[in-house]
Formats: structure tokens, sequence, C-alpha cells
């Protein structure tokens, strides 16, 4: 591995003027700078990151808790938000949690250790441990998807009570009115919200909540084809069923072929979050969109303001996108 010294020897000048340009903490001539820069290139030196940051408070990364990266809805944001995070000069190291909130606090002990700038959350849960956590540390912090009555900082959050009202609504509409639901986990508060949305479109056309139509799944793809199962195995089986995720509702789809049930002929189906598979899936599920591109833009944007002006108080911004219906294949009108 290339040192300080490979560079100074091969640019023909002292090790202290080449600590000069990489931390720009001297003036030096730009013929010293570009000769500099040139042996950097030609020895394959990397300076010291951390190293840098703990002299200078500023490290020029960012961290990013998620809580499952197979699910295509949180690996789209993390994509979203490594383009924008390195389009402004930020790396991004991606956590991913794996819906432990020990890891997660284990995790963001390492970002906090490594003098992180920053920490865009995604937690596993809606409790304030791992937030205040980071708040002790005054490391500046968004919280995404999750919404938590306590804490009064930043947050950007997709309306879901709503996604889940237009959701059901729109099966409503189309005649149904044996609606099941497979919820989410019950520990985030994204799937209670959309079961919320779901009652209230039920209320206001007086259609009797079923607790038989209502079944428990954990936002994978396994939870949604034993839900599906358990729903068709009812002797008086719904005619469409909203399912509070789209990777929940491509199980069903897939269960429902095994078990020779036609979608959506015998029962209407539709998702949320409106992730890339949902339009390739056949048929093509009918499912409720999240903004995803400015859900994650909004996020880093607000963490880079806070970074950048971290010695400003700024009164705390909490987001709320609305989601949109996204009709494709998957429903039918009820005869």
């Amino acid at each position: 591995m290339a040192t300080i010294n490979d560079v100074a020897k091969k640019a023909g000048v002292s090790i202290t003027t080449v600590s000069h340009v990489i931390n720009d903490t001297r003036f030096v001539s730009n013929e010293l700078r570009e000769k500099v820069n040139q042996a950097i290139i030609d020895v394959g030196y990397y300076p010291n990151q951390l190293a840098r940051g703990l002299r200078s408070g500023v490290t020029a990364t960012i961290g990013l808790m998620i809580p499952d990266n197979s699910n295509p809805f949180f690996a789209e944001i993390s994509k979203i938000i490594e383009t924008v995070g390195f389009e402004n000069g930020y790396s991004v190291i991606l956590c991913n949690s794996s819906g432990d909130l020990k890891k997660e606090a284990a995790y963001i002990e390492t970002l906090m250790s490594h003098q992180i700038d920053g920490i865009i959350l995604i937690s596993v849960n809606s409790t304030l441990e791992n937030l205040n956590r980071i708040k002790e540390r005054n490391i500046p912090f968004v919280v995404v998807d999750r919404d938590f009555p306590q804490y009064d900082g930043d947050t950007v959050l997709v309306n879901n009570e709503l996604g889940g009202y237009l959701a059901t609504k729109y099966l409503i509409d189309l005649g149904h009115k044996k609606i099941a639901c497979i919820e989410g986990s019950s520990n985030v508060n994204p799937s209670s919200d959309r079961f919320k949305g779901y009652l209230r479109a039920l209320e206001e056309s007086n259609i009797p909540f079923n607790k038989q139509y209502l079944v428990r799944g954990d936002f994978e793809y396994q939870s949604g084809e034993g839900a599906f199962e358990e729903l068709c195995s009812l002797k008086d089986r719904p005619t469409a069923i909203f399912a509070c995720n789209d990777m929940m509702a491509i199980g069903a789809l897939r269960k429902a072929k095994s078990l020779k049930v036609h979608i959506p002929e015998d029962i209407s189906l539709i998702g949320f979050d409106n992730i890339s598979f949902a339009s390739a899936v056949s048929p093509a599920l009918t499912t409720v969109g999240q903004p995803i591109q400015e859900l994650s833009r909004q996020a880093i944007s607000i963490l880079i303001n806070k970074i950048q002006n971290r010695d400003d108080v700024q009164p705390a911004k909490k987001i709320l996108l609305d989601p949109e219906l996204v009709i494709r294949e998957s429903c039918l009108p009820q005869n």
C-alpha cells in the first residue's frame, strides 16, 4: 500500500508539502499542487479519510440505516440517497439492521465512532431508544418512513393512512364488499396507519369489518403466500384483498397460481409501494405508489443542510407526502 512518503518521493517534495496539498491547510503553488496530485495518482495513494475527519471534524460520510436490504422498496431508497449524496460530495455507508433493534443500535455506535457527519434512519420500530442515542451525541439525523409521536426532529413520511384508504376505496368503488387486509409488521406505524385507512374506507361505505378478513404478515414475500392461503380457506372467502405492501401482494399472487385461484377474475388484489417488480408480475399489480424519489431526495437534502449549517438553530421539518393509486391489471369489478 502506497504511503505519503511514496508520494513525496515521486513528486520530489517534502512530506509536509504533500500533507498541505491533501488537507488544504496552507498555500501551495499550482505547479507543486499539480505535481503532488499527479504523484498521488501514479503511486495509488489513498488518503485516510477518517484521520482527516478527526482533524477537521468533517468526514464527508453519511450513514443510512434500513431495516431490510432485500426489500426493493428500501433498495430503491438506498440507491437514490447514495446517488444524491455522491453528487453532493458525500459517501454513503449503508447499514442493514435486518429488523433487529440490537443490530440497529450496534450499527449506530459504529457509525458514530467513525465520526459520521449525519445519519438517515429508517428504524426497526417506533421506539425512541436509538433516536435518543444519536441525539445525545449531537449528530445531525433525519428519520424516514417512521412516525414517532414523541420525537420533535426532522422527519420525512408518506401519508400511509391515506394510502390504505385509497386502496380500499378503489376496491369498494369496483363493487367489492368482502375486502380482506394482509397487514404488515405490528411494530412499525406504516402498517398500522395503512390498516387505519382500510378501516376508514369500510366505515364510510357502511361495510362491517370482518375480523376473519384480517391476517397478519411481516412485509415479507412468504407471509403474503401464507396469508393468501389462509384467506382462501375461509368458508366465506373475500372477493378482494388489500396487501399492505407489494412484496406480500406478490407472494399472494404466486400462491394464487398454485391454488388455481385466478387474479383478478376470482379475487382482486392490490398492493402498496409501487416497487419496480409490481409492473413486471402477471397480472401487473395495481398498487398504491409511494413517492420514493421525493421521499429519498427530501431526506438527504434536509440532512445535508443540517450538516452544512449545524451551528444554526433551525425549526424541525416534518414533511408528509401523499401517495397515489396506480391502476394496472390485478383488480376487476365485482358483479
